[in-house]
């Protein structure tokens, strides 16, 4: 059986997919039409059930859930690995409500952290990722918020940081920051599911055991081919919750979209949510 799956070009993900897509383990007789795009237009997607298997934003997450499950495996979660919040010069957070502010989409899960604590800031323009610093040092905006190998560049660039959404989030719940999740069509049969799930852990397990085997897979998609970088990132955003969400990540999760929820931001979710 083929399964459309989309996920982004960014280090965490191809480190993940490298070894599924290329048949380095055992799908359990699944195939993968698999495609690469950012974010933003992995969410676009999703909402508008265009794929069986693909990563996305938690915040595009609550518009798609009721065509999609969670799976356990491959999630973007963890501490100390928030989107952040800077500007060319000093700024005091209380400014952002009335500044433009760069957002890498407004379905992201970085929109909704910033939404969930600057919710009167409505400036918002929306850029792909990796040109929200120009957008900031160029004065096209304010403020940007920056994710993926952004966040490992943007002292270099001259940019200062403002705010640490993932701090606030852990300072606020105690809980890893959920980031995005890989979610399969509510319209597949469970044990195929269940199958995805098992075979993206697999693919996380091989590329820990044999990193070298995705090194030029990783390299060849990245807008940042720094080697460190592009270590610095894998070890940020691929972890222990990446394997399984397990207790706490299913915790923190269920968090966000209740606070998101008590804020206006999101609306109603399913009862169920995650695949098992």
């Amino acid at each position: 059986m083929k399964l459309t799956l989309g996920f982004s070009p960014c280090p965490n993900d191809t480190f993940i997919f490298e070894a599924m897509v290329h048949g380095r383990v055992d799908s359990e007789g699944l195939e993968f039409d698999w495609f690469l795009a950012d974010v933003e237009e992995l969410n676009q997607r999703a909402i508008e059930g265009r794929v069986d298997i693909t990563k996305m934003s938690f915040h595009a997450y609550a518009r798609a859930a009721a065509g999609y499950l969670i799976l356990d495996a491959g999630s973007a979660l963890g501490r100390n690995n928030g989107p952040l919040v800077v500007s060319r010069g000093r700024m005091r957070p209380e400014e952002l409500d009335e500044a433009v502010i760069a957002i890498p989409g407004r379905h992201t899960t970085a929109n909704l952290l910033f939404s969930i604590f600057w919710p009167a800031a409505k400036h918002k323009v929306e850029y792909l990722f990796s040109d929200i610093p120009e957008a900031v040092l160029s004065g096209a905006a304010d403020a940007g918020l920056i994710i993926h190998e952004t966040r490992f560049t943007y002292k270099a660039m001259g940019l200062q940081l403002m705010a640490d959404t993932g701090e606030k989030w852990e300072e606020l719940t105690g809980l890893p920051v959920p980031l995005g999740a890989i979610v399969v069509n509510r319209s597949l049969d469970e044990d195929i599911a269940a199958r995805v799930n098992r075979t993206i852990r697999r693919s996380i397990e091989y590329a820990y055991a044999n990193p070298g085997k995705s090194v030029e897979f990783i390299r060849k998609h990245a807008r940042e081919t720094d080697p460190g970088v592009t270590r610095e990132h894998i070890k940020l955003y691929v972890n222990s919750y990446s394997l399984s969400q397990g207790q706490e990540g299913r915790m923190a999760i269920e968090k966000l979209f209740a606070v998101a929820q008590e804020k206006g931001v999101i609306g109603e979710m399913p009862e169920r949510i995650f695949l098992f």
